[in-house]
């Protein structure tokens, strides 16, 4: 072998006298080098050689090694293993949910959340926490999921998607003792099945409701997909930017006027008001919220309403779709004319004000118990322009414009 110091002087001769060089000429070809050149030289020798990337922290598919071996056999260009693996089609999963217990055409764009998209036929795409997730309806109408990026966590994201579906809750189970009493909503239950409650983040619920007041689906949409924005990017899937909600300290650094200008007219105020209202309740404001699962229907209803922009309907609908509030009633125009034309026939023409809207609430939960709100809301989608195509004319409640 060579040695480095014999290396080293070989490679500051001039290329035509580097072979077969004795010693003698070599220390007097080195003595004649310039000590500005020889300088640089030791300089060089001294940097540290490159160390090779880590590997990845997830193992490869024994799939994507196969994949990866072939492709360099054939002489194709080689692919990093982490590149291969964030380009992997996504495994869908069984989710073990029958239609019968989760549509979710009749789940999804109902009006519950404004944060998951329509991706593909029967698909629809949203972030559960940290974890963006596709679900759609294999051919049999059972429903399976994919979790999205380069380092799923499968077991996390099932965890978290069960709880937001209310998985543990079988609506089939539900919609039995009601029609058993009730024939329209036999009647009904058997053409909307799988119309479900989800059980979202309470500060995600809060905030998405503040942004429906008073306003249409499309602006409210655009509303959230501005405040979802200002959290973490997730990922991509068909063209639609995903991410996981804003933190409330995140969501703490946005002033009023950025959300004037982002269209919120007058809800920036209460949007800015109920985040400051929230970060000063002891133990932080998600953790108050959080509480209110354990709290009286009532109760929960009234702490909310504390809350800047917080009325006794927007307070419902996060009692109901977030805090385990299973017989909640919000209470709108639309529910009104369910009520007093299927409930309260007495009430017909009369106008609505908050004492019979808790009129309204109490006829409900009278007659469907304690989950009274699950019920409503299948009566509610019955309602929406989407669903009386497929519904006989005598079921419906609120009757068609002249």
């Amino acid at each position: 072998m060579t040695s480095s110091s014999t290396l080293s002087s070989t490679l500051l001769l001039p290329r035509s006298c580097r072979r077969g060089v004795s010693p003698l000429k070599k220390l007097q070809t080195l003595a004649s080098i310039s000590p500005t050149r020889l300088s640089s030289f030791l300089q060089t020798m001294k940097r540290p050689r490159r160390t090779p990337p880590s590997p990845p922290s997830t193992p490869p598919t024994p799939q994507t090694i196969h994949r990866l071996h072939h492709h360099r056999r054939g002489g194709k260009k080689a692919v990093s293993i982490r590149q291969s693996l964030a380009n992997e089609t996504p495994e869908w999963v069984p989710l073990n949910l029958a239609e019968s217990e989760l549509s979710l055409s009749l789940t999804f764009p109902t009006g519950q959340t404004f944060r998951w998209k329509r991706t593909g036929p029967l698909r629809f795409t949203g972030a559960v926490g940290p974890h963006l997730v596709s679900l759609r309806h294999l051919e049999d109408g059972d429903v399976a999921y994919c979790v999205h990026g380069d380092r799923p966590d499968g077991d996390g994201a099932r965890s978290a998607l069960l709880d937001f579906l209310n998985a543990d809750i079988r609506l089939g189970e539900i919609w039995e003792v009601f029609s058993a009493s009730d024939s329209r909503f036999a009647e009904l239950a058997r053409l909307l099945r799988g119309a479900r409650v989800l059980r979202q983040d309470p500060l995600e619920c809060l905030i998405q409701f503040l942004c429906s007041s008073n306003n249409n689906i499309g602006r409210i949409t655009k509303m959230v997909d501005f405040i979802s924005s200002l959290g973490r990017h997730l990922g991509t899937v068909e063209g639609l930017k995903f991410y996981e909600f804003p933190s409330l300290e995140r969501l703490l650094t946005v002033s009023e006027k950025e959300f004037r200008e982002a269209g919120f007219g007058y809800r920036a105020k209460y949007i800015v008001g109920t985040v400051k209202a929230l970060q000063s309740k002891p133990g932080g404001g998600v953790e108050w919220l959080t509480t209110l699962r354990g709290f009286d229907l009532q109760d929960a209803i009234a702490a909310l309403c504390t809350l800047p922009g917080v009325g006794s309907k927007v307070a419902a609908c996060v009692a109901l779709f977030s805090l385990d509030q299973h017989h909640a009633i919000p209470v709108d125009t639309h529910v009104w004319q369910i009520a007093t034309r299927y409930l309260l026939p007495e009430l017909a023409g009369a106008r609505l004000t908050p004492k019979l809207s808790g009129q309204v609430a109490e006829a409900f939960v009278s007659k469907y118990g304690k989950y009274a709100g699950w019920a409503q809301t299948m009566l509610f989608i019955a309602e929406l322009p989407s669903q009386k195509a497929i519904i006989p004319s005598h079921c419906h409640t609120i009757e068609e414009d002249k």
